[in-house]
């Protein structure tokens, strides 16, 4: 089976990618692990995005998805994959779209995990990390015993810049418009499967695996 999955940050996909690779066997492939393996193997795409990497700038489309035709093509995927964080724009969710018809292959399903953005700012925001150690706690699903104190060495915890609320709220809406007309092709090829993950994640992972079993 052939699988994307999709939500907005904070929503839980590494969790459900993890549970669902150990439930079949594919691999879980994400955009990053690509272009690593890609420059590790020294392959001509990997060569190009490297050296558009090394001078800050954006990988181009094409050479993004040529790394992903590779990757996808490796006999380890050939029964099937997660794709995970691809695609992030409706030019590559065509050029996928092209790449699987050229492969005999087609998507399955695109699961979608919804959270409203009310509780992905509360999980976003509330990350916070002991300034000596580098310990993450979370004011509500990880809480330090004294707030505003490390457990282990008793350090002062901080919040990262990147999680506090402003830059939380622009990161989603900058993902929420990115993710509708994505969203939207595959609604119109009948493959969208929305998920309600603001339930506990074991009952988000069940209903994950019954959509996936229902595919086999």
């Amino acid at each position: 089976m052939n699988i994307i999955l999709m939500g907005l940050p904070g929503a839980g996909k590494g969790t459900q990618a993890s549970e669902i690779v150990k439930k079949f066997p594919i691999p879980h492939i994400s955009t990053g692990d690509m272009f690593r393996k890609a420059i590790k193997d020294e392959t001509d795409l990997g060569k190009e995005a490297k050296s558009y990497m090394d001078r800050g700038e954006l990988v181009p489309d094409e050479v993004t998805v040529g790394i992903v035709k590779d990757r996808i093509s490796e006999d380890d995927a050939k029964k099937g994959f997660l794709l995970d964080g691809f695609p992030r724009t409706i030019e590559q969710a065509e050029a996928l779209s092209n790449i699987m018809k050229e492969l005999d292959r087609e998507i399955d399903a695109v699961i979608n995990i919804e959270v409203p953005e009310e509780e992905l700012m509360n999980r976003l925001t509330g990350r916070r990390i002991c300034e000596k150690c580098g310990t993450t706690y979370h004011l509500v699903f990880n809480p330090p015993k004294v707030d505003g104190i490390c457990d282990l060495d008793g350090g002062k915890l901080y919040q990262r810049e990147d999680d506090n609320p402003e830059t939380v709220a622009n990161r989603l809406n900058v993902n929420v418009k990115q993710s509708k007309p994505i969203l939207e092709f595959y609604d119109n090829e009948n493959v969208l499967k929305n998920i309600d993950g603001s339930r506990d994640i074991k009952v988000v992972t069940k209903d994950v695996i019954d959509i996936l079993e229902d595919l086999k």
